[in-house]
């Protein structure tokens, strides 16, 4: 248990920390599975397809905590204003005053602005454990997200995320899939469904220098007869 409440600090001081200005290079790969995700709950999912810098993903049926949108000028600072309100709920600070296990990882929806000094729009979420899936305790300011089967294309990087680095990891993501029938299904969803452009998961606590991975994940819907082979 002492292990565990450790790994809750860490990733709290990781949101709260200034690592916009953490001077690390990230290296870019695919297939990794996230160490945290050894140690604490992360959402189950399907290998669909590992292409030339991206991977397909299902996940199926996941449970999510949200904060409301978010309007800020930096990804950092709205990722660390939406976790301070998911921490205080898992710390029972929601109608039951139940205590509810960190889990991995946590997400930021980004809905990027017009312009490079305009605010965007952040929503910042938290998976739900299982155990607490069929019921999860409401909060003011929060509201759950139940998705469907669900696809994402997902493009991995290391080091730690920026305000810098996330706009052209997604660009990159972008380009690999272009010309596939996955980048297809996601500009289908976008236009049905305009919330957001694409999300960054984290999962890493601050003090794991080595072996970090983030994420950026583009979700869309295919049905599971078309998809490519």
């Amino acid at each position: 248990m002492a292990a565990f409440n450790t790994f809750k600090l860490s990733l709290v001081l990781s949101l709260l920390s200034n690592i916009g200005l953490l001077p690390e290079t990230s290296k870019n790969t695919v297939g990794i599975f996230p160490p945290t995700c050894n140690r604490i709950e992360c959402p189950s999912f399907d290998v669909i397809q590992v292409g030339n810098g991206y991977e397909i993903r299902r996940y199926n049926s996941t449970v999510w905590m949200s904060t409301s949108p978010i309007q800020d000028i930096s990804l950092v600072e709205a990722t660390r204003t939406g976790f301070l309100q998911l921490f205080n709920y898992i710390q029972g600070k929601n109608k039951y005053e139940e205590q509810i296990e960190m889990t991995a990882p946590v997400l930021t929806e980004v809905l990027p602005s017009d312009g490079p000094f305009c605010e965007s729009s952040f929503t910042v979420s938290f998976y739900v454990p299982k155990v607490n899936q069929a019921n999860p305790p409401p909060a003011e300011g929060l509201h759950v997200q139940r998705w469907k089967s669900t696809y994402v294309a997902v493009r991995q990087f290391s080091g730690f995320v920026t305000d810098y680095n996330v706009a052209e990891e997604a660009a990159a993501l972008q380009a690999s899939l272009e010309g596939t029938a996955w980048s297809a299904a996601i500009e289908k969803t976008r236009k049905a469904d305009a919330t957001s452009v694409y999300t960054v998961a984290q999962y890493n606590s601050p003090f794991e220098f080595n072996d970090r991975v983030n994420e950026i994940w583009m979700l869309f819907d295919m049905e599971d007869e078309i998809l490519p082979v």
